[in-house]
C-alpha cells in the first residue's frame, strides 16, 4: 500500500507541475515577445517535455505496481481516453516547440529577435488546443476514480 500511496502522490505532484509550467509558457507566448523573454520560454518548454516525460514514467509505474492493477487500467474506456488526450496534447506540443528553438537560434544572431505576430498567434492557437484536451484529463480521471 505504501508503494501506491508514493506513486500517488509522485503522479499528482508531476501532473501539478506540468499544469504550471504550461500556464508559465502560455502566459510567455504572447505578442511583444523578444530577446530574454525568448531564452526563458525556451527554458520553460524544455522543462515542460522534461515533465510530461516524468508524469509518463510515474504512470507507467502507477499502472505496474499501483493497487488498482494494471488490469483494471487497461480495461478502462476512461483510462484511455486520459491517455488519448495526453498524447494529443504531447503531439500538439511540437510546432510551438520547433518554433521556440528556431526562435532561439534567432535570438543567438540577434538579440533583440523578435518573432512576428503571425507566429506568436500560430502557436498560440496550438496552445488553446491544448488547453481544451487538458481540461479532458481530469475529467477522464474523476471517471476512473468511480469505476
Amino acid at each position: 500500500m505504501m508503494i501506491d500511496l508514493l506513486l500517488t502522490i509522485a503522479h499528482h505532484l508531476a501532473v501539478f507541475t506540468l499544469v504550471g509550467i504550461f500556464a508559465a509558457e502560455f502566459a510567455l507566448l504572447r505578442p511583444g515577445l523578444s530577446g530574454p523573454r525568448i531564452s526563458q520560454l525556451a527554458r520553460l518548454d524544455a522543462a515542460y517535455g522534461g515533465v510530461a516525460g516524468l508524469v509518463i514514467v510515474v504512470g507507467v509505474l502507477r499502472v505496474m505496481f499501483g493497487a488498482a492493477g494494471w488490469e483494471y487500467y487497461v480495461s478502462s474506456h476512461a483510462f484511455w481516453s486520459k491517455m488519448g488526450a495526453f498524447l494529443i496534447m504531447g503531439l500538439l506540443t511540437i510546432p510551438p516547440t520547433l518554433a521556440i528553438r528556431k526562435w532561439q537560434g534567432a535570438v543567438k544572431a540577434d538579440a533583440g529577435y523578435s518573432p512576428d505576430a503571425a507566429a506568436i498567434s500560430r502557436n498560440r492557437r496550438f496552445l488553446h488546443i491544448q488547453a481544451g484536451f487538458l481540461l479532458l484529463i481530469p475529467i477522464f480521471a474523476a471517471i476512473m476514480a468511480r469505476g
